[in-house]
């Protein structure tokens, strides 16, 4: 079985000294920022993999009650 996960950037206009603020929707605190639209994208999806990194300190882990769960982004 295949299944995508489906996630949307969404981004501001540029501010007053040109940065354009890029953050994904579906996952508080995954945003950051860009002078390019392209270079707002490719923070954000920065920003995603170290708000989706598991911590591993998390009890939940070192209980053995977790699985893993792999995400692909499309460049």
């Amino acid at each position: 079985m295949s299944e995508q996960l489906q996630l949307t950037i969404a981004y501001e206009e540029p501010d007053d000294d040109g940065w354009i603020v890029a953050r994904v929707l579906q996952v508080p605190g995954a945003l950051s920022q860009g002078r390019t639209r392209e270079e707002a994208r490719e923070n954000v999806i920065d920003a995603l993999k170290v708000v989706l990194t598991p911590d591993d300190d998390d009890p939940a882990k070192a209980n053995g009650s977790s699985e893993p769960l792999n995400i692909s982004f499309a460049a």
